[in-house]
């Protein structure tokens, strides 16, 4: 085990809520500051510390992924941009729901309840019965509260907050910020897909070439990734072609290929399949940052997901599903043609189409056409904008993708952007195809 290994280890040790430092690391593990100043990054980055303004860094709860939506009042300290003035032993904790206060404090306390996190101004009777009642509390307009609050939020591990904004802007960062995870959420990665390392077929650099027919033999499979016995680093890949005509008791590292492309587990899948295509991988062995063998994905296994992400309901909405929802099939027997009006939330601060949008409706309509063309999925490799003007709020544009070439792995469109006849943006998108 390494040293950055060894100190993940010690971390997820360590109980929920106990503070972290670089220092306190390096000494107990008997390592560099550097190492450790390392490691903590990327149990930040794995989900199980958190770093926050004016308290430090705290080992926090991993969430799980169905939870997402949750926030611990560690991140909301951090969107708020807010001080803990009490219970920061609680700062692990999610939010079920958050209330605002706005009421008088017997109506107010009908809706608290444990897990909550009261959002409300100046008001210490209010701030101690909803700590009574199991909920966090941050209190606007920069006020403070008395130390008898104080101890009782220590006393109850329920965090007590405040903040210089208002209610109303707390409550709309809030929304935004579960909203965001919301849209997060339906992201897949690599790791929701991943063959793990114990049922995954792989060689090691102890093995001769006869230990790859056996396994052909066994598993019907041709290709497996190569990993340092003692370590479980990735060597390299071995496939059919690197073992047809050598000797069996030939030593596989010498036939391997060396330098294998591999993803992490927070890959995106649609920058795996990317990879896997313009590649031509079948088979992408999937490490941690010290080049660890975690396990593999599969070009099957990462067509389906791409077919199963199209069919799942998309909670959060982002500009791209904005846009793609105004678009309108128009077309004629003679040209593919797609209808959009501009609506409000398209444009920049002019009150023009922004550069986005327009780079949107070039991929949404190539990526259409294409999909007539060929069934599958497609990756976007390159696009193109090579003229645009402005056009106004509330305007229709008439969008008209022309196929220049379809080939068994590469798509070339030709997008006319028009507003009244006029033509308004050119482009040229290029997109990797994915057989099914």
């Amino acid at each position: 085990m390494t040293k950055h290994e060894q100190i993940l280890k010690h971390i997820r040790s360590l109980d929920v809520g106990s503070k972290i430092s670089v220092r306190q690391i390096a000494k107990a593990l008997q390592v560099s500051e550097g190492t450790a100043y390392r490691a903590i990054k990327d149990a930040e980055n794995q989900g199980t510390v958190s770093t926050i303004e004016r308290v430090g860094t705290i080992r926090i709860e991993k969430k799980q992924k169905e939870n997402i939506e949750k926030l611990t009042f560690a991140e909301v300290i951090n969107i708020v941009d807010g001080q803990v003035l009490g219970g920061r032993d609680g700062l692990y904790k999610t939010l079920s729901k958050f209330v605002i206060g706005a009421m008088k404090a017997e109506a107010m306390m009908r809706y608290v309840e444990p897990e909550n996190l009261l959002i409300v101004g100046n008001r210490e009777q209010v701030h101690k019965l909803a700590l009574e009642s199991g909920a966090a509390v941050l209190i606007t307009g920069g006020f403070e509260t008395s130390d008898e609050v104080k101890e009782l939020a220590d006393r109850l591990q329920l965090p007590i907050m405040s903040t210089s904004y208002d209610t109303f802007t707390v409550a709309a960062m809030i929304n935004r910020a579960i909203y965001d995870q919301l849209i997060k959420k339906e992201i897949l990665l690599v790791e929701d897909i991943l063959i793990p390392i114990n049922q995954t077929y792989l060689m090691t650099n102890a093995h001769t070439v006869e230990k790859w027919h056996e396994l052909n033999k066994r598993t019907s499979h041709s290709r497996y990734p190569v990993i340092d016995e003692t370590d479980q680093r990735l060597l390299g890949m071995v496939t059919a072609k690197d073992v047809m005509g050598v000797n069996p008791f030939v030593e596989i590292e010498k036939v391997m290929t060396k330098q294998a492309i591999s993803v992490t587990s927070k890959t995106s899948v649609a920058s795996a399949a990317h990879r896997m295509v313009w590649e031509g991988i079948e088979l992408l062995p999937v490490t941690d940052a010290n080049r660890k063998l975690q396990g593999v994905i599969s070009r099957q296994d990462v067509l389906k997901a791409l077919q199963m992400i199209q069919r799942q309901p998309q909670v959060g909405e982002t500009i791209e599903d904005l846009v793609t929802r105004h678009f309108e099939d128009v077309s004629t027997s003679q040209d593919y043609v797609y209808r959009l009006e501009v609506t409000p939330q398209m444009t920049n601060h002019l009150g023009t189409v922004s550069y986005g949008v327009m780079t949107t409706i070039v991929t949404e309509a190539g990526s259409r056409v294409l999909r007539k063309y060929k069934k599958g999925e497609l990756v976007v490799e390159n696009i193109t904008l090579f003229f645009i003007k402005p056009v106004q709020i509330d305007s229709e544009m008439r969008v008209y993708p022309r196929v220049l070439e379809v080939g068994r792995k590469i798509g070339k469109v030709d997008v006319e952007i028009f507003h009244e006849n006029q033509i308004v943006g050119k482009a040229m998108l290029m997109a990797q195809l994915i057989d099914r």
